[in-house]
């Protein structure tokens, strides 16, 4: 069935509103102007304005609200409308989302699903652009997610509202225009694991997200060079599945980590390091990341297209990595 990420996103909203009536959106003009970015468009009319909740612009106070909510047994899904937003509510994530379970002593879960809108790439200047989600990723107590196809945009609603803990979804905002074939097959879907999305025995590159079908491509003109990387997208932030990661770098002992945050004190910094301290005598070359550069997101196409990782820069690094003039 060809599709967009915005229809699939919408379609997992709808089902889970359909299936279970303890389950609720809230957030800043989900309802009757339809999301900012027309997600939800159409479910108000649908649902009622009871169960498709516009909220004031106060994200520590709706995020709270669906906290309480979530401790009271509902399943509430609080929409904020970018990372960057959220960081008006990291004290009711952090401090309460995340440590509720540890501080009642297991008595008490907080089944919310908190889902924002990340990324770069349409032009949305600095304070609506940037990828915070290595910062949640840090948190003990959260599952990060980050979807990067359709099937996983559809599927991971689903799954997150079945845990009893909170997650975070990370959807880019490059890809909700994005076009593609949804397999029917809702399985395929998982938050728990990684998962290789293209085989190879060259050179791993571990992605996520907005990153994913940018990888692949770059993957797909390495192969014309006659460099056959592997592709890996990482689908859960938090907890990193290692399992995965590793066996890949055993198998092509090479790795270039892309990762749209920051290079300082990174995601792939991370993984980085994990590799190192569990694989290093499996690598024949020296680990590689493709990151943004180190700017707020610009505002201009032609500055923030040379700001984030592209094709090119990830095929460049690759070649780096295989020792090949570039």
């Amino acid at each position: 069935m060809k599709t967009t990420y915005r229809e699939a996103m919408r379609s997992a909203l709808q089902e889970a509103l359909q299936q279970d009536e303890r389950v609720f959106l809230m957030g800043e003009d989900v309802g009757r102007y339809g999301g900012c970015y027309a997600v939800s468009k159409g479910l108000q009319e649908e649902f009622g304005e009871e169960r498709i909740r516009d909220t004031p612009l106060s994200e520590s106070a709706f995020v709270g609200a669906g906290i309480g909510a979530a401790l009271g047994g509902m399943r509430p899904i609080v929409e904020v409308m970018t990372v960057n937003f959220s960081l008006l509510c990291l004290d009711q994530i952090v401090n309460n989302a995340a440590t509720l379970r540890h501080m009642s002593g297991g008595q008490f879960s907080v089944p919310v699903v908190l889902r924002m809108t990340t990324g770069a790439g349409r032009q949305l200047a600095a304070q609506h652009s940037h990828s915070l989600e290595c910062w949640y990723a840090h948190v003990p107590g959260l599952r990060v997610i980050a979807p990067g196809t359709l099937e996983d945009m559809r599927g991971m609603l689903r799954l997150a509202l079945e845990d009893p803990d909170p997650v975070i979804i990370f959807e880019h905002n490059a890809l909700y225009n994005r076009e593609g074939e949804l397999a029917e097959d809702s399985s395929i879907t998982d938050i728990r694991r990684a998962a290789v999305r293209r085989n190879g025995s060259d050179v791993s590159l571990i992605c996520y997200g907005g990153n994913l079908h940018k990888t692949l491509d770059a993957a797909e003109q390495l192969a014309e060079g006659g460099i056959d990387a592997e592709v890996v997208d990482l689908r859960s932030l938090r907890p990193l599945d290692d399992e995965t990661i590793l066996a890949s770098v055993r198998k092509t002992h090479r790795a270039v980590l892309i990762d749209e945050g920051w290079r300082s004190g990174s995601l792939a910094g991370e993984i980085g390091m994990r590799i190192a301290e569990q694989a290093f005598y499996d690598l024949d070359a020296p680990l590689a990341r493709v990151c943004s550069a180190e700017v707020p997101i610009p505002y201009a196409a032609h500055l923030e297209h040379a700001a984030l990782p592209q094709v090119d820069t990830i095929v460049e690094k690759v070649r780096e990595v295989m020792g090949q003039n570039v």
